[in-house]
């Protein structure tokens, strides 16, 4: 497993310009495992499908977040044409002259700006892409970084992203109250743990913009490396070039999720694996490269506010058993994350209060790292 290293710049590197992947950018062991096609065809492999609009909605989400922690969301109402705008707009940030998104670097402890993948700073090895995280609540300040002199392209990604954030908290709104369904409660339940936890009112978003330049070797390169989202839960807009894969134990594999139109991914997080004590769990996932094209993507990742302790809801613990995990605010739970990647320890293990639970995780975890090396 590669390890943590804080010494780099990766982002003099020209992806255009590489006839072949560097050492530095060449990762060990990535066809350890198998790749298997998540598409259509009903098979067990096949990523599941939910449609907001269906009857059935919860109960797809439940099984979804169980067996897998992550599926394809449709039936959302946000308009296709808004999303193809989106894509537009971010192929157009990372399509600007280095020298212009330097501008914008993210320095030593920010979390936003253009930059490296923030996840790569724990590993010596770099990864294939290219970032920019932001948040919406301070778009038009943050991307004059980008654009000092506001002008067209400044205004045309703000707008589209404003109209994008509103159309998200919708719809994270909706995704919260179908997790919930899916653990069981009525409706009026749902409405007694918003009114008591406020967990949908005081969610906060963040914004991930990704560029995966197309690559000479592969096979070699790896555009995120694998782990699983901190947070409550993330939408994934990509484009369709495919190049998302979540992993999957008995046997360890990993299933290549299909480029839909349309269509949003929803990862579940590590903090919304502790909300509901396990029963919906986050899931590994990393962004593979492609030969001959550049895919972008962009996560919406939703989570709690830096002082919310989040701990298991009464309502997902079994009656008679305590909490698996213990509660913790997410600046509490990226500090122990940072010191799992660099022990290659599990976070979840750390905050877990079960050691039989902990056990089986760090299992879960091991498995999964041996796909980093």
């Amino acid at each position: 497993m590669p390890t943590p290293s804080h010494l780099k710049n990766p982002l003099c590197f020209d992806f255009r310009a590489a006839r072949r992947v560097p050492e530095t950018h060449a990762w060990p062991g990535l066809d350890d495992h198998p790749v298997v096609d998540g598409g259509g065809g009903g098979g067990e492999d096949a990523v599941p499908v939910v449609d907001v609009r269906a009857g059935d909605a919860a109960a797809r989400v439940a099984r979804a977040a169980e067996q897998w922690g992550a599926f394809l969301l449709v039936g959302h109402g946000v308009p296709a044409a808004l999303l193809s705008r989106v894509e537009e707009r971010v192929a157009r940030v990372f399509s600007l002259p280095a020298s212009e998104k330097m501008r914008a670097v993210r320095g030593p402890g920010e979390p936003c700006g253009y930059g490296s993948p923030p996840i790569s700073s724990f590993f010596s090895k770099l990864m294939w892409s290219e970032g920019y995280t932001f948040s919406p609540s301070s778009l038009r300040s943050e991307l004059r970084r980008l654009w000092p002199k506001s002008g067209d392209d400044y205004l045309l990604f703000c707008d589209v992203m404003e109209e994008f954030h509103k159309e998200m908290r919708r719809l994270a709104d909706e995704l919260l109250r179908l997790f919930l369904r899916a653990l069981g409660l009525t409706g009026e339940e749902v409405a007694g743990v918003e009114a008591e936890r406020r967990i949908g009112e005081r969610m906060t978003a963040t914004v991930h913009l990704n560029w995966y330049p197309r690559c000479p070797e592969p096979r070699r390169a790896l555009g995120l490396i694998a782990h699983t989202d901190s947070g409550f839960f993330t939408f994934v807009l990509q484009s369709l070039v495919p190049g998302l894969q979540l992993f999957r134990r008995g046997p360890d594999r990993w299933v290549a999720v299909p480029a839909v139109a349309g269509a949003f991914v929803v990862n579940v997080g590590d903090l919304f694996h502790i909300l509901t004590n396990g029963r919906f769990h986050s899931v590994y996932h990393r962004a593979v490269v492609n030969r001959d094209r550049d895919r972008v993507s962009l996560g919406y990742f939703l989570g709690p506010p830096p002082d919310a302790e989040v701990a298991p809801l009464p309502e997902a613990v079994p009656a008679g058993r305590s909490p698996a995990y213990r509660a913790v605010t997410w600046p509490e739970y990226m500090a122990v994350r940072k010191k799992a990647f660099a022990t290659g320890g599990s976070a979840l293990k750390m905050v877990s209060t079960d050691a039989a639970a902990a056990a089986d995780e760090h299992d879960d975890v091991a498995a999964a790292a041996d796909v980093h090396a």
